[in-house]
């Protein structure tokens, strides 16, 4: 139950309408508990009757009228203040018990819309807490957990948490209510039945507390393996063309099915434990019915401890109601358990703290002046990789910087340290004197348009694709300069709904230089003063990258650009050409020096050049 304590907050936020909530059950259940004494006083009016009718000894009707509920007490002296015959006293009877079934249902409709509904409107404050977490959270933790399990976790867990804070919550109340009610008024009338009929709520007790204790378990492990084939199937629709391209459905089918198998076989294992608790609670309440019989009818028989034949009735009928409010324990619980397992999963992730956030004194800064790496090194958390190794580099405002190297050189460490999806190891990174933890992470990513190497497309239009980022309505000649810049305008003009195209999951329905393309108008449509491009041309033909790359030309001219890539750009003038190897930086240089030195970039340059006129 600790792990459940985090919502107390939304019981706070929400207090009226479970205050509300909680009133309505008390209600609801004091007009129900009314019934058993009301149909008790007819039978033993009838039993009265009849005696008198058959001219047999008169039995004078041994219900004390001071053991009835005030508002029962009132019917009663309602009825007999005149001379009523036996159907005027039913048909008052009947009038009054359809009256309080109208009133428990009125106020139990009304429990429904205060309980039920403040329960969804948690679920709602609670996603929303998660997905807003989620999006606090630094890259290295989505490195280490899957897409699957998140999902998970915010749909199927919440809705486990939403059964506790909902109807889990309102069955308790309802049963503290009921038991409140009915044993009351039972000790009330005969406190010598009424420990007969309650003498199985030890064991019924003692059963619940060793079930849940296994339903707990067993609904916290199906949790996890439930996040492990949501996984699965996440990766595989993400990935079905690698699927299908490699003839693998069978295999992926099986990889499913063997999770999907060890699911099954929890799930199940806990519906039997489930199906063997809710009989168990069907049989001691028939139990108590039982003994209220018995014992009643010997007590009536013996004429002892003024029970009647209306007596019995009331305890069978208080037993009755007793019934689901009873067997509900088990269900409640076991719904609470389930609860407290999710959320301690939940916990596990609004408790992480984000590595990378913004300090305190962190102050509102515009972008301007020098980058400098100063000696930055850098190793991943979660692998141990260094990806970077003393990288002391100075690049000018309004530079143009080539950052050349083979693949794992650490060319995209150093534009997302950049960005500061991590923090170096050790070493700190300044723009314009400031040093990059100290400048608040919405206005550095704000000022810098980053193109990554991993082109992620929306499925929504192509519009709004570009516009991503930069403001929520913007005008279409923005988007169609940004998309003429990146050399991709025609190309929309040429589909059936142009800008308003709808593009699948990722970009699915575009080919690869598409997306990058309209990743690059993306980037460009927020006129930033600081670009960088991560090797976001590897997907277009050499005609086109020739025209984005003079149209980058212009566009860049007052502007500070990192260009990230694997190959030359001989049609683009660069004020600095960095060449990185292992993590370290063998060459650095223009063009000119560069081709001087005759390393890695005059070998790289010249072969570029012959696969060129060839």
């Amino acid at each position: 139950m600790r792990h459940l304590s985090v919502l107390n907050k939304y019981f706070w936020k929400y207090r009226t309408r479970l205050l509300l909530g909680i009133v309505f059950i008390v209600l609801s259940n004091y007009f129900r508990i009314l019934t058993p004494q009301i149909s008790g006083y007819v039978i033993d009016k009838v039993e009265q009757q009849i005696q008198q009718t058959t001219k047999a000894n008169a039995v004078q009707n041994k219900k004390h009228e001071a053991n009835y509920d005030v508002f029962v007490q009132k019917f009663i002296g309602f009825v007999e203040s005149g001379e009523n015959s036996l159907n005027t006293y039913l048909l008052y009877c009947i009038i009054t018990l359809l009256m309080l079934a109208v009133l428990s249902g009125f106020f139990m409709f009304l429990m429904r819309q205060t309980i039920i509904v403040m329960s969804r409107y948690i679920e709602y404050d609670q996603k929303n807490e998660i997905y807003q977490h989620y999006q606090k959270l630094d890259t290295g933790f989505y490195k280490t957990h899957s897409t699957g399990d998140l999902m998970n976790r915010i749909t199927e867990d919440v809705s486990r948490v939403r059964m506790y804070v909902g109807p889990a919550l309102m069955y308790f109340i309802n049963l503290a209510a009921t038991i409140g009610f009915s044993v009351y008024f039972m000790f009330h009338e005969n406190w010598r039945l009424t420990l007969y009929v309650l003498s199985p709520l030890p064991f019924l007790a003692i059963t619940i507390y060793y079930v849940n204790t296994i339903i707990n378990k067993k609904s916290e492990h199906i949790q996890s393996l439930l996040s492990d084939l949501t996984t699965t199937a996440q990766e595989s629709y993400s990935g079905i063309r690698v699927i299908k391209s490699f003839v693998q459905e069978k295999a992926m089918m099986q990889f499913f099915n063997k999770n999907s198998e060890d699911y099954k076989k929890n799930a199940i294992g806990l519906a039997k434990v489930e199906a063997v608790y809710f009989p168990s609670m069907t049989l001691l309440i028939g139990l108590s019915t039982l003994f209220t019989i018995f014992i009643g009818c010997w007590y009536n028989i013996h004429h002892q401890y003024n029970v009647t034949a209306g007596t019995i009735l009331e305890f069978v009928i208080y037993i009755n109601m007793l019934t689901f409010p009873v067997s509900a324990i088990g269900w409640t619980a076991s719904m609470i358990q389930r609860a407290a397992a999710s959320q301690k999963r939940l916990n596990e992730f609004l408790q992480t703290e984000p590595l990378i956030k913004d300090e305190l004194k962190a102050k509102h800064e515009t972008l301007k002046g020098d980058i400098i790496f100063e000696h930055i090194s850098f190793t991943y958390p979660h692998t141990g990789i260094t990806a970077l190794k003393d990288i002391h580099l100075h690049i000018k405002e309004g530079s143009k910087v080539l950052l050349l190297g083979r693949t794992g050189s650490g060319k995209s460490t150093l534009a997302q340290l950049l960005l500061h999806f991590y923090d170096p190891t050790t070493g700190n990174i300044f723009i314009g004197g400031k040093n990059l933890k100290q400048i608040p992470l919405k206005d550095l990513r704000q000022q810098i348009s980053y193109v990554p190497q991993d082109v992620f497309l929306f499925s929504d239009t192509i519009a709004n694709n570009i516009s991503f980022g930069f403001k929520q309505e913007t005008a279409l000649e923005t988007v169609e300069k940004a998309a003429n810049f990146a050399s991709v305008h025609k190309e929309i003009l040429g589909f059936n709904k142009q800008y308003d195209t709808m593009i699948g999951e990722r970009g699915v329905t575009l080919s690869g230089g598409q997306k990058q393309r309209i990743s690059i108008a993306r980037a460009l449509i927020k006129n930033p003063h600081i670009v960088v491009f991560d090797d976001c041309l590897s997907a277009v033909d050499a005609k086109t990258e020739n025209e984005i790359v003079q149209n980058l030309s212009d566009f860049l001219a007052a502007k500070t650009a990192i260009i990230i890539t694997h190959r030359i750009f001989s049609s683009f003038q660069f004020d600095k050409i960095i060449v990185l190897e292992d993590g370290t930086i063998t060459e650095e240089g223009t063009h000119e020096q560069l081709i001087q030195q005759n390393g890695y970039y005059a070998e790289l340059y010249r072969l570029q050049k012959s696969e060129d006129h060839s």
